[in-house]
């Protein structure tokens, strides 16, 4: 297990980015490890699957999978099993991230078959009522990003308040202990300070970091933003 894995979180999602692909990938990982150790503030990081493994070597931060398939060995080619991205090095997966968007029950299935291979579960949502559905599943974390929003520098946590706060109180309601995040266009140290007094625990970032000029001082930015 990492050494460090605590509230408040950021979590760094590389997506299919040029800027965190292969060797870039672990650049910067290490960038944000190094972010980490300096501030005493839990990062995680999400690159795509062929880079889990060269990730999770270069780093003690913890490494999430992008996504896994609601399969148990077998014949399923092409599909993303649980113990592989484990086995690799994560520690965790995203699930039903609006670019990768999953039914109700294979979220289920796939929140279970975490549990059962001691794999972090993180759930996307993109609304309140859709947070509470899937907080009904018993998942580690939740992470509410209105996809509309996504991707235009525009944060969630300024041009849509209600939508944060409205899944806090639903989502509490129903588990009080998981953690919750807030996702969509985060891409300042105010959004994340502004996203905590909304009630969260901490944000689920892309290309706010990604495709930042110098990832490294956006993302101590963050991490910094965290302690207000």
């Amino acid at each position: 297990m990492p050494k460090r894995f605590q509230e408040p979180l950021i979590i760094v999602n590389f997506k299919a980015y040029t800027e965190a692909t292969g060797r870039k990938s672990v650049e910067l990982a290490k960038k944000a490890e190094k972010v980490s150790d300096e501030t005493g503030v839990s990062v995680g990081v999400a690159p795509q699957f062929a880079d889990i493994a060269s990730v999770a070597k270069a780093v003690e931060i913890p490494v999430f999978a992008q996504h896994i398939d609601p399969i148990k060995p077998g014949s399923f080619t092409g599909h993303v099993l649980a113990g592989s991205v484990k086995e690799a090095g994560a520690v965790g997966t995203l699930i039903n991230h609006s670019e990768r968007q999953l039914k109700l029950s294979d979220i289920n299935e796939i929140v279970a078959i975490t549990r059962e291979n001691n794999l972090r579960s993180l759930v996307c949502a993109n609304n309140p009522n859709v947070s509470a559905a899937v907080v009904a599943l018993k998942p580690d974390i939740i992470a509410v990003e209105p996809p509309e929003l996504i991707g235009t520098g525009i944060p969630v946590s300024k041009a849509k308040p209600e939508v944060v706060t409205g899944t806090v109180r639903l989502v509490r309601a129903i588990n009080p202990r998981v953690t919750i995040l807030c996702g969509a266009g985060i891409t300042r140290g105010e959004d994340v300070a502004a996203a905590l007094k909304l009630g969260t625990q901490g944000v689920l970032v892309a290309s706010g970091i990604v495709k930042a000029k110098d990832p490294y001082t956006v993302l101590r930015e963050f991490a910094e933003a965290t302690k207000r």
